[in-house]
């Protein structure tokens, strides 16, 4: 099973120190190694983003910095893992590395990908995703 991991920590203005790069790292090299780690990036601040939004029909876009919001996505990780347990361990080795902070772990919808598959397919496939919960 695949899982999504989203760190929410308080914006960092200042670059990450070497010693948390190098854990980082680590953790990275090792949790590739194991399979445990698909993909994984960190996000810059949120100066350099945007957020748009539709809401009763309406687009907003609203340009970074978010200083309204008390913590951000600091970036994500992809997880390969057996059980939603096995996703919980996971994350809790990440922030043991990363510091304060909090993961939302979410598990991902194994969708097929193709165009070739139609959507009433499509849909069936979900409907059976979600009765699974």
């Amino acid at each position: 099973m695949r899982f999504l991991s989203i760190f929410k920590t308080v914006e960092r203005t200042t670059p990450p120190s070497v010693e948390l790069v190098s854990g980082m790292q680590q953790l990275i090299e090792e949790s590739m190694k194991s399979g445990e780690l698909v993909a994984t990036e960190g996000c810059l601040p949120s100066v350099t983003g945007a957020r748009v939004r539709l809401d009763a029909g309406k687009i907003t876009v609203t340009d970074g910095p978010f200083t309204e919001a008390k913590e951000l996505i600091g970036g994500f990780a992809l997880l390969e893992a057996g059980s939603k347990e096995e996703a919980i361990a996971i994350a809790k080795k990440f922030l043991a590395v990363a510091g304060e902070g909090e993961c939302e772990i979410r598990q991902l919808c194994n969708t097929p990908a193709s165009a070739a598959v139609d959507a009433a397919s499509q849909q069936a496939h979900l409907a059976g995703e979600f009765a699974k919960i």
